[in-house]
């Protein structure tokens, strides 16, 4: 069976699922619809910014 879906180089295949308040909710659609990222990439982009800010302090 071929695989399906378009080939990548960073194959996501693991899934988080967590809570957020209404307002984290309200803030991420926003930060979604001026930037026209999706909300995942949003939240990997605050990710990775968090990261950064940490691997500096080493």
């Amino acid at each position: 069976m071929s695989p399906k879906g378009r080939p990548t180089n960073d194959p996501k295949k693991t899934s988080s699922h967590f809570r957020l308040s209404d307002e984290d909710v309200k803030l991420l659609a926003i930060c979604s619809k001026e930037t026209g990222l999706s909300k995942t990439e949003i939240v990997r982009q605050g990710i990775r910014e968090v990261y950064a800010k940490i691997s500096k302090k080493k």
